[in-house]
């Protein structure tokens, strides 16, 4: 299934445009039309903007000591 998102808004008389579709002129297409709910959030929309990025100096090294494996002894 190829998809495609427009969001576009209906003119005064409820026709609907849509226009530069990328398909070919004959393909056969399903249309859905879902009413778009427009709720401004107050939490932050990006919540890790100017944070700092993890590090990891040694990806690969265990969690937990090999010492305290149990089953390598």
């Amino acid at each position: 299934m190829n998809a495609h998102k427009i969001e576009t808004t209906l003119t005064d008389n409820g026709t609907l445009l849509l226009k530069d579709l990328p398909f070919q002129a004959g393909d056969s297409v399903e249309i859905i039309i879902l009413k778009r709910n427009y709720q401004q959030s107050e939490s932050n929309p990006y919540p890790l903007r100017d944070k700092q990025p993890y590090r990891y100096d040694d990806p690969c090294e265990p969690a937990t000591p090999l010492e305290d494996w149990e089953a390598l002894q």
